[in-house]
């Protein structure tokens, strides 16, 4: 059951990007990137790829075969944007996505030793 906690947040995380998707106009809110700014396109289509990590999560959450390979994306997912956060200085507008990825370190752990343990 915690297990299975800890997926459902890992995807919540990775919910707000992901909607981004369908709703351009949060790329600006989320990144402060204008819509005419040329990285606003890439943007985008990194929204489109936290819906891969969404759907992983959820897929994870209740299929203990993808758990591993879940594991490794959400890990890649989250510890190489922490780790770009402090290459970069740890620019303030990105500095609550930080957070929040900070937040989720602990689930990704517990999860990741379940799921390498079972």
């Amino acid at each position: 059951m915690l297990e299975r906690i800890c997926w459902v947040v890992l995807a919540l995380i990775h919910l707000s990007p992901f909607a981004a998707f369908f709703a351009p106009a949060m790329i600006s809110r989320l990144y402060t990137v204008a819509a005419d700014d040329p990285n606003f396109a890439i943007l985008h289509h990194r929204a489109a790829l936290f819906g891969v990590v969404f759907v992983t999560c959820i897929w994870a959450s209740f299929d203990p075969n993808v758990r591993k390979l879940a594991v490794l994306a959400v890990a890649l997912s989250m510890l190489s944007f922490l780790f770009i956060y402090i290459v970069y200085g740890q620019p303030t507008a990105l500095q609550t996505i930080a957070v929040i990825d900070t937040i989720g370190l602990p689930f990704l752990a517990y999860a990741g030793w379940k799921a390498f343990t079972a």
